[in-house]
């Protein structure tokens, strides 16, 4: 499974990427609108998006905020002209798939967002889109199963031999990311302060802790 990063945070970035196990990154305008209000932050939206595609070699999904289908085209367009990185975000309405339809027949890849239910995903999936993005912490929020969701939209594009690939999206905690790769979804995004989180356990922190005082007994003086 592929993990990317969810956010906008060129630090947070950064960071990620020196790690050596991030292959994309997801924003949306939210995520995009909180950095560029920063000290020293781009001014430009695009400016960010350039940065990000420069520092993850990798997919870098950039939404639209258009509402109509030829409107959407256009910014998808555009979007994609910043970088060959990036990949189109269009959210999950009739107008969304009409755009996407338009958009994978030029060759652009998409990701649809904000899919919350199996016939979304197929009806996106139909259209032509790169990706799916359903959103699994927002469904638990309700008290859904945002997983049970991955589960058969999974199903289905196996069943059918869709070349769509799932991200699994607004992941709220490391449980998320081991459910995601049980079901065999092709990728996670997850925001920065939980794939900090997958790196850590107590049991490995009492281990090491355990190591460390051994050895300087060993190596005490007298």
């Amino acid at each position: 499974m592929k993990l990317f990063i969810d956010t906008a945070n060129l630090e947070e970035i950064r960071e990620a990427a020196s790690w050596g196990l991030i292959e994309g990154v997801t924003t949306n305008p939210s995520l995009l609108a909180k950095e560029l209000g920063k000290a020293g932050a781009p001014v430009r939206f695009e400016e960010v998006i350039h940065e990000i595609c420069r520092l993850i070699d990798g997919p870098v999904s950039a939404e639209v905020t258009s509402e109509q289908a030829p409107a959407m085209v256009e910014e998808a367009r555009r979007l994609a002209a910043i970088h060959e990185h990036v990949v189109v975000k269009i959210p999950m309405t009739l107008e969304g798939l009409k755009a996407v339809g338009r958009l994978s027949a030029e060759g652009i890849r998409t990701n649809v967002t904000l899919v919350f239910s199996p016939t979304q995903a197929l009806l996106a999936a139909k259209a032509g889109a790169s990706y799916v993005s359903p959103f699994v912490g927002r469904i638990d929020d309700r008290s859904g199963d945002g997983m049970e969701l991955v589960a058969q939209i999974l199903q289905i594009f196996d069943n059918y031999g869709f070349p769509t690939e799932v991200i699994v999206a607004s992941v709220r905690h490391p449980r998320h990311v081991l459910e995601a790769a049980l079901l065999g979804a092709e990728i996670a995004t997850v925001p920065y302060a939980v794939l900090r989180a997958l790196f850590a356990h107590p049991l490995t922190d009492l281990g090491l802790e355990g190591f460390r005082a051994d050895w300087e007994r060993a190596n005490r003086p007298g």
